[in-house]
């Protein structure tokens, strides 16, 4: 669709004032977040989104509509799988449930600016070369086999690159003060440890978008739709994560559903110059390939803890160390 200036300036701004409302509203600073509220604000931003789709429908029609559906589901589930590397950072550097959000929140700020950015080279280079589709495919199906290979990633922050520049290039201390990033020690300034969970946060942003940013393109070319697709899948993420951080386990069969998501849209976007899948075809086969692995993921946990022995673990399932998100240790 073609948008003029003014309607994506306006926009901008309407997210703007919606990170606004929750940087304002979900939580005071410091505050460690109930779990009600986050129930509460998580399924408040996804309606959003959601209704998004509605007022598409009523002022461009049905294909707009299904094709921002498709794209907005994927890029949730992609972030509710994102949201384990949060858990497992916030872990690492033990930061304290009362300032995680504060990480999540300008992550998440910065994961829009930085998906803008991506959106207008990946709709540039689609553009300007046509061969692009099928690099975009091709890269899409081998994340998703590698994702399904690989579901069980340990992520050791300390080897990250950006962490070590990070740690040369400021002096580092080991303790928090509320959620300041920068403190005073010894006379001179020094980062804490908050400030090194919000750069390895930005820097798996960078990660996360290569993934996501050529799914949706592969749903449709509209970059209007891509990047609202993106922004409202985003927005509630901290709430999001708030819900889901004590059960993100669960959610087994996940990354396995996701590999198959973007195998499926990796080959449609490789094939489309052969045969175009419907949008509503796409978002038949995506919310059912969710469907079933949420469901299985539930039953098999089901199934796990009537077979769970009097230590509370299956005796197939080797002790494991679950990341908490409570901060010592």
């Amino acid at each position: 669709m073609e948008l003029t200036v003014w309607m994506w300036v306006a926009f901008g701004g309407l997210v703007v004032g919606l990170l606004i409302l929750d940087l304002v509203g979900f939580a005071r600073r410091g505050e460690r977040v109930p779990f009600g509220r986050a129930v509460g604000w998580s399924v408040g931003w996804t309606a959003l989104g959601l209704a998004f789709a509605g007022m598409l429908w009523w002022w461009q029609g049905r294909g707009p509509a299904e094709e921002y559906l498709a794209g907005f589901l994927i890029e949730k589930s992609l972030s509710i799988d994102n949201l384990f590397v949060f858990a497992l950072i916030f872990g690492y550097f033990a930061v304290p449930a009362a300032s995680q959000r504060r990480v999540i929140f300008w992550g998440i700020v910065g994961a829009i600016v930085l998906r803008a950015l991506f959106i207008a080279a990946g709709a540039a280079l689609l553009d300007a070369f046509h061969y692009t589709i099928y690099v975009f495919g091709a890269f899409l199906v081998v994340t998703g086999i590698r994702m399904a290979r690989h579901r069980d990633v340990e992520i050791q922050p300390e080897r990250n690159p950006v962490y070590r520049l990070l740690r040369r290039a400021v002096p580092m201390t080991t303790r928090f003060e509320g959620d300041r990033l920068v403190v005073r020690e010894s006379g001179q300034r020094v980062a804490t440890p908050l400030l090194a969970a919000l750069v390895l946060v930005a820097a798996f942003d960078v990660v996360f978008a290569i993934d996501s940013i050529p799914a949706i393109f592969a749903i449709t070319r509209d970059t209007f739709i891509v990047y609202a697709a993106n922004a409202f899948s985003l927005l509630g993420l901290g709430a999001l994560y708030f819900v889901l951080a004590g059960m993100i386990d669960r959610f087994r069969y996940l990354s396995l559903g996701l590999a198959a998501v973007l195998v499926f849209v990796g080959l449609k976007m490789t094939l489309a110059d052969v045969y175009s899948i419907p949008v509503y075809v796409s978002l038949a086969v995506i919310v059912g390939t969710l469907a079933v692995a949420v469901g299985a993921s539930l039953l098999r946990r089901g199934g796990d803890a009537r077979a769970a022995t009097p230590s509370g673990r299956s005796p197939h399932e080797p002790a494991r160390h679950p990341v908490t998100t409570e901060g010592g240790g």
